[in-house]
């Protein structure tokens, strides 16, 4: 007998680090029950190249969106177009930003919607709403108002369109804002009474470093305690969604996938939160549970998000377009292996800079365009090396190796591997300047230092 289709839920945050797991719980059962990939990454640190990757399979360079505010090309397969012509039903909920700029910040045409046919969302959800005022619209353009803190009223409609096709299969993109801040008021909104839990919490190494606690604007000093208590607050409704699969008995043939656009460095890296190379940018959780993930275990090779759409076709038994660059990473779970696979991850990078980045288990290298507009320009023809990090030793990437000499191998070595990648996804290969050797300078001497004398010093351990 034919094992029936699973239905596939995704759920997406919005700037959501891959290391704050202390306040998830569900997210970390989901990882332990099911399948967790170590270290996933995603093709471009900015929201719409993000989410045209998840929709498209593709990078910036097919699918156009190498910026905020273009829209998703019509004519390109996408994730809902290749499971409603299969016969699901597919419904997104909250958060679009893929309809372009011409289009208004609320309402989305039908035609721009990437082939979801069931709606309710705003094409920019922080313009619409607020912790405690969701308005998004539905299939009609009309607007509608959900009831509860914004979090959970996403849920709650997630929960709506899982019973009322609890009969058929069914594709269902839930697409938060949190733990995003609040553009208008610079705030992390949590629930009453949740960012209080996490006062003084502790804060990752590179925040830690680099944070100025005297700076009010963007200093996670200020913000991570409310952002942690709308991630608690995510965590909890994505419970809640799980317990409704359950009540329906659809737990065990539903694939559900849980990621994030891009990560948070909260303005420690540039003026913005994200948009940079280091992994508090580009790096975010990927959980999955369900048909061909539960008892997964954890997949250790990096992957990209613009993997998973594929990765979510293979799963059920869907053809993947030969537009999608991505490449499933299905064959990696429970320990498995795929000999064809790159052992670097590619990122693109846009509006503070253009740059390009390419990210392996233990290295980044990163290069950045001089003379271009971030904005503007989608790519360039010349770039210099910026960043170097061994993330064995250095894993909050502290220390930026670039310019030594002792590390010019390494450095030669990603950089043929990055221009593979540029080529692969269909960009000219540009010239890539060497970043100038580190200047050494006057040898520092440690005041608190003393010579002693050598006699009667014993060498060795001492146990």
């Amino acid at each position: 007998m034919t094992a029936p289709q699973p239905n596939v839920v995704v759920v997406l945050t919005d700037q959501q680090r891959w290391d704050v797991r202390g306040v998830t719980p569900e997210l970390e059962r989901i990882a332990r029950e099911g399948t967790s990939v170590e270290v996933a990454i995603s093709p471009q640190p900015v929201c719409a190249p993000a989410r045209a990757a998840l929709q498209t399979g593709c990078y910036a360079t097919v699918h156009g969106v190498f910026r905020n505010g273009l829209p998703l090309p019509r004519d390109l397969p996408t994730l809902a177009g290749v499971f409603g012509e299969a016969g699901y039903a597919t419904g997104h909920i909250g958060s679009w930003q893929l309809a372009g700029e011409e289009c208004e910040p609320g309402p989305v045409p039908a035609e721009a919607r990437g082939g979801y046919r069931e709606w309710l969302s705003s094409e920019l959800l922080e313009t619409t709403s607020d912790a405690y005022r969701t308005v998004v619209f539905d299939g009609e353009g009309r607007p509608v108002r959900l009831v509860g803190y914004r979090s959970d009223a996403l849920f709650d409609a997630a929960v709506r369109f899982v019973a009322d096709h609890h009969d058929r299969p069914f594709l269902l993109f839930v697409s938060l804002l949190e733990p995003h801040h609040q553009p208008e008021t610079d705030s992390y909104p949590a629930p009453d009474g949740y960012a209080e839990r996490y006062q003084g919490s502790w804060l990752p190494p590179d925040l830690a470093a680099l944070a100025d606690p005297n700076d009010p604007a963007g200093s996670p000093h200020r913000h991570l305690a409310g952002y942690l208590g709308q991630l608690k607050r995510v965590d909890e409704g994505v419970a809640r969604l799980r317990d409704a699969l359950r009540s329906l008995d659809l737990a065990d043939r539903t694939v559900l996938a849980w990621t994030s656009d891009h990560g948070s460095h909260f303005r420690t890296r540039n003026d913005e939160y994200m948009r940079s190379a280091h992994d508090a940018s580009i790096r975010v959780p990927l959980v999955l549970t369900g048909p061909g993930f539960t008892g997964g275990g954890v997949v250790r090779q990096p992957v990209g998000t613009v993997d998973l759409m594929p990765t979510l076709l293979q799963a059920a038994g869907l053809p993947v377009p030969a537009t999608v660059q991505g490449r499933s990473f299905l064959p990696l779970v429970g320990g498995g292996t795929d000999p064809g696979r790159p052992a670097e991850v590619f990122v693109q990078i846009s509006e503070s800079q253009v740059g390009r980045a390419v990210r392996t288990a233990r290295w980044k290298y990163a290069v950045t365009a001089p003379g271009v507009h971030p904005w503007h320009d989608p790519g360039a023809d010349r770039y210099t090396e910026s960043e170097l990090y061994d993330l064995d030793a250095d894993p909050y990437e502290l220390d930026n190796l670039i310019r030594l000499e002792s590390h010019r191998g390494i450095a030669d070595e990603l950089r043929a591997a990055l221009l593979r990648w540029m080529e692969l996804v269909g960009e000219k290969p540009p010239v890539i300047t060497d970043a100038p050797p580190r200047d050494p300078g006057p040898r520092r001497v440690d005041a608190q230092a003393r010579e002693l004398p050598l006699e009667g010093v014993r060498f060795g351990h001492q146990y």
